[in-house]
């Protein structure tokens, strides 16, 4: 049998290696939403984490396992949003230099906020490019240690840290809904979870117009879509990780899928009813969960609000027929 490429053991030091870095978010209650679903829910709200989202849990475990020469060399990483600030401000409270490829088109909110931490940000055409191989030329030149988004043991380990900690604090769950983009949040959510409450149903949400991995599981390999066009562009993945797919191909119970429309229903119950803000990525689980299409919901469920980074422009213009 062959050795798993993240374990438990994995989560565990992850945990311990970003203590006292990462912020332990907060897990929420809502009557109202157990009623409205016939469920006890447990929302795991990173989008309460530092940068916004989950993405500084993995970002921060792998660099600080970097030796004192390459951090002094630094890092590199491709991302158009959240895995970029969480490069940026691993590398700055690690005393290390990060050079980020970020699309040309990305909002100017996300670049400044990149910017901000401290980073180099190199620019490319999304439709013509090819972000892999920009920073992977980029790291080779320059000698940078490069941090991927999802596709990194280190990385799956820390963003398992948010099932972990939500575990240990609500005891044991009979299901666990996370959103999937490129599979790193759950894939480690899974290792983590599975270990802990075996019999747990894994529970992935993707937006029906990126729905890669439920594809890929369905066929049993890594299936490519279009670039999908979803309001959650957090999700927006062509195709599953290699590493992360070969994980949740293995852990997963079953995708649930969810319409823009259904999302946007999230993050306006969200702002009413928690008075918290979630970007539409971030909302994708508990859309599912309000939209009625996981079968056969279990008595206690756990949802990760991935991230809440969405300006006030765009989440008016998201929500504002809404009101």
């Amino acid at each position: 049998m062959s050795t798993a490429p993240v374990t438990l053991d994995d989560v565990r030091a992850a945990a311990a290696q970003i203590k006292g870095v990462a912020h332990r978010t907060p897990v929420l209650r809502s009557r109202t939403l157990d009623e409205l679903v016939g469920a006890e829910v447990f929302l795991k709200c990173e989008n309460y984490q530092r940068i916004g989202a989950f993405k500084f849990r993995g970002a921060y475990n792998a660099l600080s396992r970097l030796s004192p020469q390459q951090l002094e060399r630094g890092v590199a990483a491709y991302s158009s949003g959240n895995h970029a600030q969480a490069v940026a401000l691993s590398a700055r409270e690690l005393g290390a230099t990060a050079v980020i490829v970020m699309p040309e088109d990305t909002p100017s909110s996300k670049i400044n906020a990149t910017a901000g931490y401290g980073a180099e940000i190199v620019t490319y055409d999304r439709y013509t490019g090819d972000r892999v191989a920009i920073g992977e030329r980029l790291a080779a030149d320059r000698g940078l240690a490069l941090i991927p988004p999802y596709e990194h043991p280190h990385v799956i380990a820390g963003q398992g840290t948010a099932a972990l900690e939500l575990i240990e604090e609500t005891g044991p769950l009979d299901a666990l809904l996370a959103p999937v983009g490129g599979g790193g949040l759950m894939a480690g959510c899974a290792t983590a979870a599975t270990a802990l409450v075996p019999g747990i149903r894994m529970i992935g949400v993707e937006p029906e117009q990126g729905d890669d991995t439920k594809r890929s599981l369905e066929a049993g390999a890594r299936v490519s879509i279009p670039v999908p066009r979803t309001i959650a562009d957090g999700q927006a993945a062509e195709i599953p990780g290699e590493l992360t797919f070969s994980i949740n191909q293995r852990l997963l119970d079953g995708i649930a899928l969810v319409t823009d429309d259904q999302i946007r229903e999230a993050m306006k119950w969200a702002f009413e009813r928690l008075k918290t803000v979630i970007e539409p990525s971030g909302a994708s689980a508990l859309a599912a969960l309000i939209a009625g299409v996981v079968p056969d919901l279990p008595a206690r469920v756990g949802v990760i609000i991935s991230g809440g980074n969405v300006g006030l422009a765009r989440f008016a213009e998201l929500l504002g027929d809404r009101a």
